[in-house]
């Protein structure tokens, strides 16, 4: 099975630590992976986006337009950019996080409401998997990683689990933290039991 994943967030927010445990979970199960990630002018807050393709034995590093089975977005106005990417039929995974732009900030463009993007999800003919950054779950009383959390979710509410295995999952992110591994496992289980 053949899978591509175009992810968009904003730096900061882990997105291409989940490209990097789905690519060392891909490794570990013998599945061809290729992920090339690209990060904006600022590190923190700024633009990122990556390509992630699985099962593909020769490839290049482009994912055409409307030729995404999967866009996974870590922020709510970054999906608008990232939509004209997913395929008819595919899925698009929403962390409804915002995180608004300086010209947001100073009131020189307007935010989109989340009904705006979810619109542009149902129009592109995609189905909506949003995840609710209000429902994250405590560990040792603050919120999970929620990079961990939406791969969880991935794995347990799209196309993804028809790839990779839980086991293969967790065991890149054991490998991924030396110290850690507890709480990040506890989130991305977490994710594994998401209402969406």
């Amino acid at each position: 099975m053949k899978l591509d994943i175009f992810l968009v967030g904003v730096g900061g927010q882990g997105i291409l630590t989940i490209g990097e445990l789905i690519s060392e979970a891909a490794s570990r199960q013998s599945i061809a992976v290729n992920f090339f990630p690209t990060r904006g002018m600022a590190q923190r807050g700024g633009f990122v986006k990556a390509q992630l393709r699985l099962g593909r034995e020769v490839v290049g590093p482009i994912i055409h337009e409307k030729g995404a089975d999967m866009v996974v977005a870590m922020e709510i106005s970054e999906t608008l950019k990232a939509i004209r990417y997913i395929k008819e039929g595919g899925e698009v995974v929403l962390f409804g996080e915002r995180w608004e732009p300086t010209a947001v900030m100073l009131k020189k463009a307007p935010y989109p409401a989340i009904e705006e993007v979810k619109q542009q999800v149902f129009k592109a003919g995609a189905r909506l998997i949003y995840l609710d950054p209000q429902q994250l779950p405590l560990y040792d009383h603050q919120p999970v990683a929620p990079n961990l959390y939406i791969l969880g979710a991935l794995m347990r509410h799209t196309g993804l689990k028809e790839i990779l295995t839980i086991q293969g999952c967790e065991e890149a992110i054991v490998s991924h933290w030396k110290h850690g591994a507890e709480a990040n496992l506890f989130a991305f289980q977490a994710g594994l039991q998401a209402k969406v």
